[in-house]
């Protein structure tokens, strides 16, 4: 008979066989002796990820045809029989490590109801980062600073009691920042939030500032949503577009104080990434107060490429 196990691995899918094949192949290599099941909710692929199961003979396949990773994930735990509940996304490789960090951490901080692992970039070519890829490598993952000043942890590496999740409830849907509203739901609740720094995931960068900006798109579209609602919202959206536009100045002793870049050529690539950055969401906040369209913006988890 197979041991209960003592962390349940909930990956949401959609479109993506080769970095799914990549991150199965993480977890069945994780050097622990731990039981842990593995669900991997599909989200509405062109073709249904069956290969997975032939690589892991106990995974289970499951369908959820809602769009959006938060309701995928919520059809992943409420399938769950694990106390542990470890939210991957399917483009993460998880270090070797990674499982056994979050049960150490978890044992040894009872007072801990959830918490966020770290998210590190994996460039094509480590020698010769791309513009995007030093920009990622600095911005795109601070999950850190997410977890102690935010309160949330990005769902592509977080965890979670499984009593603490059902307590506060499932993730929002594709119109919400889902990891975001969760984890500050969670918090509110007094639910007490962590880091786990051993616990480490490597995932993809953006292939292009096209692919970066369209992940932004969504940022602001949010953002607007929530502030619109607000008193004097034009005037407050308006001045936070303007103090975008002039930021990335403010950026240059963050670059080079990184450790997330080690060379030269690779801060300037990142300064000059974060400019055109900041100055495209400055853009896409002022045609959002002439428009006011936010949801033409949101991007429906790359579905339109998929």
């Amino acid at each position: 008979m197979a041991a209960q196990p003592r962390v349940s691995v909930i990956i949401p899918h959609l479109n993506e066989p080769n970095d799914l094949r990549a991150c199965l192949a993480a977890l069945i290599a994780q050097d622990c002796d731990i039981a842990f099941e593995i669900i991997v909710v599909d989200n509405g692929s062109k073709e249904l990820p069956e290969f997975a199961l032939s690589m892991v003979p106990d995974l289970r396949l499951l369908r959820e045809l809602t769009p959006g990773p938060g309701p995928a994930r919520n059809l992943g735990a409420a399938a769950a029989s694990a106390p542990l509940l470890a939210f991957l996304d399917a483009d993460c490789v998880a270090a070797p490590s990674w499982l056994a960090a979050i049960v150490s951490y978890f044992d040894e901080r009872p007072d801990i109801d959830f918490a966020g692992g770290d998210i590190r970039i994996q460039p094509t070519n480590p020698e010769q980062l791309t513009a995007v890829e030093a920009y990622e490598s600095i911005y795109s993952y601070r999950v850190q600073q997410y977890v102690e000043r935010d309160g949330f942890a990005a769902t592509g590496n977080m965890a979670a009691r499984a009593e603490v999740f059902r307590a506060v409830g499932p993730f929002g849907g594709i119109d919400t920042m889902e990891d975001t509203a969760w984890g500050k739901r969670a918090t509110a609740m007094g639910f007490h939030i962590g880091f786990i720094a051993g616990a480490c995931v490597y995932t993809p960068s953006c292939r292009s500032f096209a692919e970066l900006a369209r992940r932004w798109d969504r940022h602001v579209a949010h953002e607007f949503g929530e502030l619109e609602r607000r008193p004097f919202w034009l005037m407050r959206w308006l001045a936070k577009a303007a103090v975008m536009a002039a930021s990335p100045a403010a950026e240059i002793v963050r670059i080079c104080r990184s450790d997330r870049v080690v060379r030269w050529r690779e801060r300037w690539f990142a300064l000059t990434c974060v400019s055109q950055v900041r100055l495209y969401r400055a853009r896409r906040m002022i045609g959002l107060a002439w428009h006011g369209n936010a949801s033409a913006m949101v991007d429906m988890w790359n579905r339109e490429n998929r």
